[in-house]
């Protein structure tokens, strides 16, 4: 090896003191998982996946610093991210792989064949995958006869109005999955989970809809900052299918 290779080597690789520091963190969790950790140590494991050289401590203390807490770290923008000294593009990749993977664990946890009771079942799985979305989102899952979740997908996003979401395109999603009920969730940037009128109107339109082709609404359930409305949980759902059978014609 030539003197420029080893000089390159060297400073390819990282230090002892910072290499053994992170075997620490590893062992540290590998023994007893987060217990123990200081919320700087979590961040500073997860930079440390993409920072081969560096030491990620400063890092980490001025993310929290910055966002505050630690949910809100995982919640920031990649972009926002940035602007703290010391993550890049690059060494993000930690930190917005744990949603990611909290996402996906609790989507498949949800569609693992377990019925569903009330809506705080799925407020978990609601928040994680809606809570950052900039835009409104409006999902359905889709349930069979013992309502065990079918499907989840995403139809529309956007300015969610009874305009803009096609109760054609719901009723087509809901016969190709062949599901018996639906529930419907979407978000609101604002973080107030309240619904609107135009909320409301959509929601009766949607079960309007769905009875005609025997499909029930078990749900609509908006995810706001750390909290929910559920239409079922308010009793509003109970009332609007009452209200739409009353005026059902006569068969």
């Amino acid at each position: 090896m030539t003197r420029r290779e080893k000089a390159s080597s060297e400073q390819t690789r990282p230090s002892p003191s910072a290499d053994g520091h992170r075997g620490r963190l590893r062992d540290k969790f590998l023994a007893a998982g987060l217990n123990g950790f200081h919320d700087y140590e979590i961040l500073e494991l997860l930079l440390t996946l993409a920072t081969p050289r560096k030491d990620c401590k400063p890092a980490a203390k001025a993310a929290l610093q910055r966002f505050g807490n630690l949910a809100a770290v995982f919640e920031a923008s990649p972009r926002e991210l940035c602007e703290v000294d010391g993550i890049g593009p690059k060494n993000l990749f930690g930190i917005k792989l744990i949603p990611a993977v909290c996402e996906r664990y609790l989507e498949k946890r949800l569609a693992a064949g377990t019925a569903l009771h009330h809506s705080k079942a799925l407020f978990d799985y609601l928040y994680q995958s809606m809570q950052d979305k900039k835009r409104e989102q409006f999902k359905v899952l889709f349930l069979d006869a013992k309502n065990r979740v079918l499907a989840i997908r995403t139809l529309f996003e956007g300015t969610l109005t009874s305009s803009s979401v096609y109760p054609r395109e719901v009723v087509r999603a809901a016969l190709d999955h062949h599901a018996v009920a639906l529930i419907f969730a979407h978000n609101h940037p604002s973080g107030d989970p309240q619904p609107s009128p135009e909320d409301t109107a959509l929601t009766q339109k949607l079960i309007n809809a769905c009875q005609v082709v025997d499909v029930t609404v078990h749900d609509h359930i908006i995810i706001g900052r750390g909290t929910y409305f559920s239409y079922a949980d308010s009793g509003k759902i109970a009332a609007m299918a009452a209200t739409d059978a009353a005026h059902a014609p006569m068969g």
